[in-house]
């Protein structure tokens, strides 16, 4: 395997790991949407496994995020910004948690009003 695949797979085993960890899912729960094992999607996030396009296609459908968010045609900020927000939020007491994620669907519900939305 060359090194440029292997950087790839590890790029897109961080973009599903982030993702997976950022929704809340675990292994065994996108394990078994993708139909394959917990440790199989470890294998996956660590860039150990290759990732076949039936799974890609349901990674993004579970996680509904365009394919190209997962591929790096997507902006690489976009993945910086989630990963940021993801550590600020951590450090957030439960009724802020639930105060950001109303703020969240509101600003998702505004930009699919506008006809903006990521997934529209």
């Amino acid at each position: 395997m060359s090194t440029n695949e292997q950087s790839e797979r590890v790029t897109l085993g961080q973009r599903i790991k982030e993702t997976r960890d950022y929704l809340g899912f675990s292994q065994d729960e996108v394990g078994e949407v993708l139909g394959i094992s917990r440790s199989a999607v470890s294998l996956m996030e660590s860039g150990q496994r290759k990732t076949d396009a039936l799974e890609l296609q349901r990674l993004a459908k579970l996680f509904e995020r365009p394919i190209s968010f997962f591929t790096g045609e997507d902006l690489a900020m976009e993945s910086r910004n989630v990963a940021i927000l993801a550590r600020m939020a951590g450090k957030l007491e439960p009724s802020d948690l639930e105060e950001l994620r109303k703020f969240a669907e509101y600003l998702e519900a505004r930009a699919q009003a506008k006809g903006k939305g990521k997934n529209g």
